[in-house]
């Protein structure tokens, strides 16, 4: 175990290296935080850092910048997540509530994320596994002709047309909505075929093949929606960090290429809390240089999916898990209010 001490030293390395950019020495220390000792203990304290590995020298000069196992301990042990100011908190809201149906939602996340932290952000859309069905509106269009619309507690709404086998009547269509929403309406998805399986038992036998078609047509919208989907923004902000990156941001731009990449990297959805991975903690190796900073969202206090941020390890982690954790708060208030 480190001495309180040795951790003080650990944490003036961290911050003064993620803002001046530049190897962190003991005189540098010692002028800038009030540690109490004098330069020559802190030249002891940084050998030993050094020896435990959690500061290395990154060339012959006096300085040293922190490794992944020093950004960890930094972390989980002195690195408290920095609130929001009033201004901030309303920017946020006011440019996340002007939204107009999910896909704007998750398009303002991205950018406002990308905006605030200055890294690459990335906001995974509500998984359907993981939702609630909110409404199911069956509308005619024509005598053998019904349009379902699927309304979900994430604010995602899914069209389908549906031919039927036979005309089938508003007063039958009226009951169709009816009996279909008693069962369904704020279920999971998941049990939706479980719960309608002998729905068209009830209905006189000349209906039953066109109650059949619309159940199909609902359970395929909820396999076909399934697919998990993504988007990322502020990519050009890796351009910033070139020296961050030991020879090139080639291989970090063709992991963010890859969907299934970010997915994993963003983690379980059914885990809520900020998640921090540092530097060889992920496990693709284009991304050894980088750290990633994800949380749960959803609305009712359960997450329905992840979104998050992708940035050099040299990284304001305080900031960025405070903007990364108070946006995940605001999407899911507007969610839940959609």
């Amino acid at each position: 175990m480190l001495s309180e001490r040795r951790l003080q030293v650990l944490r003036a390395i961290v911050q003064d290296y993620v803002g001046t950019e530049e190897p962190v020495g003991s005189k540098a220390l010692t002028e800038r935080h009030n540690l109490g000792v004098s330069p020559a203990t802190v030249r002891n304290d940084m050998a030993a850092l050094e020896d435990e590995g959690y500061i290395a020298q990154p060339h012959t000069s006096a300085g040293r910048i922190p490794t992944d196992k020093g950004y960890r301990l930094f972390v989980d042990k002195l690195a408290g997540v920095k609130p929001m100011t009033a201004p901030e908190r309303r920017a946020i809201q006011n440019f996340l509530e002007g939204a107009v149906d999910l896909d704007d939602v998750v398009a303002r996340t991205v950018r406002l994320l990308a905006q605030l932290t200055r890294q690459v952000a990335v906001v995974q859309y509500p998984s359907l596994t993981r939702s609630t069905v909110r409404h199911v509106e069956l509308l005619s269009l024509a005598p053998a002709r019904v349009m379902l619309v699927l309304i979900t507690d994430t604010g995602r709404v899914e069209q389908r047309v549906v031919d039927c086998p036979a005309p089938f009547g508003e007063a039958s269509l009226a009951d169709l909505r009816a009996r279909l929403n008693s069962r369904v309406a704020n279920r999971r998805f998941t049990d939706v075929p479980s719960l309608v399986e002998d729905l068209p038992e009830a209905f006189e036998h000349e209906d039953r093949g066109t109650v059949s078609t619309v159940l199909s047509t609902l359970l395929e919208t909820l396999v076909e929606e399934n697919e998990e989907r993504l988007m990322i923004g502020g990519t050009a902000n890796l351009t910033r960090f070139g020296h961050d990156f030991p020879l090139t941001i080639r291989p970090v731009l063709e992991a963010l290429e890859e969907q299934v990449v970010l997915l994993k990297l963003l983690g379980e959805a059914q885990d809520p809390g900020v998640t921090v991975r540092i530097g060889h903690e992920n496990a693709h190796e284009g991304l050894n240089s980088t750290s990633v900073v994800s949380v749960g969202y959803g609305s009712g206090g359960e997450a329905v999916a992840k979104l998050g941020v992708v940035g050099p390890t040299r990284m304001d982690y305080p900031g960025t898990m405070g903007a990364v954790r108070a946006v995940a708060r605001y999407v899911g208030q507007i969610l839940a209010e959609s």
